[in-house]
């Protein structure tokens, strides 16, 4: 009697362990994702420097000065894919070497795409279609993207947890822009059809601050739970 008792409250256990298992993995994959479209196009940006494709006016920048669009791609692609791995619970638990080691990685990858955002920004040659609003967004999302990862830093530096926690979640939500503005640039174009200059620059501005939204959400959400359970 007692054995079937204990195999009965086994079932229900392994159920949920394997249930919070699945749903460990929802957020980081929902993320990867969503970086799918932009890590697509930035490889073949990088075939088309590597390939010497013709030179057209809309890439003419990039073959004039190759090295700041490279770094920002591979930077980004790494920064994205590893970032979302750091938002599972278990890597990032005491005595887990994981989300050390990855952060290592993460913040010089992070600060470099924030700064070649930001050189391509400042010193590339600004495409006909590109307004002064969605230069001024560039500059405003990719010059708090460094910050956040610098306030992170300093943050886990004194040992403050949650501040680090909170400063590194701003600065990925801003890093994965590009992957929301694909869906508010698809949502543009059902509701204005081809989007003018400023509205394109609405769109991929709703984009940071959507992201930014959802990253705020995230963190007071965290930070309730962890004063509850303290």
């Amino acid at each position: 009697m007692k054995a079937n008792v204990i195999k009965n409250n086994q079932v229900p256990a392994a159920k949920t362990t394997a249930r919070k298992s699945r749903g460990a993995w929802q957020v980081p994959a929902a993320l990867i994702f969503l970086s799918i479209i932009p890590l697509v196009f930035g490889v073949l940006r990088l075939n088309e420097l590597a390939s010497g494709a013709e030179i057209t006016p809309d890439n003419a920048r990039f073959f004039a000065s190759p090295m700041p669009v490279v770094l920002h791609i591979i930077s980004a692609g790494l920064y994205a894919l590893l970032g979302a791995l750091q938002f599972v619970s278990r890597l990032w638990r005491r005595g887990n070497r994981w989300h050390r080691w990855a952060g290592r990685l993460l913040v010089p990858c992070g600060l470099v795409v924030g700064f070649s955002g930001l050189w391509m920004t400042l010193f590339y040659p600004r495409p006909d279609d590109a307004s002064d609003l969605l230069y001024a967004f560039r500059l405003l999302f990719g010059t708090g993207m460094v910050l956040s990862i610098v306030l992170g830093y300093a943050a886990i530096r004194r040992r403050d947890i949650m501040q680090h926690r909170a400063w590194m979640v701003r600065a990925y939500a801003i890093g994965l822009g590009a992957g929301t503005q694909v869906l508010t640039g698809m949502a543009g174009a059902l509701i204005f059809g081809t989007p003018n200059e400023f509205e394109n620059a609405l769109l991929m501005g709703a984009a940071w601050v959507i992201n930014l939204a959802v990253a705020e959400w995230i963190i007071r959400k965290r930070s309730t739970h962890q004063i509850r359970t303290a």
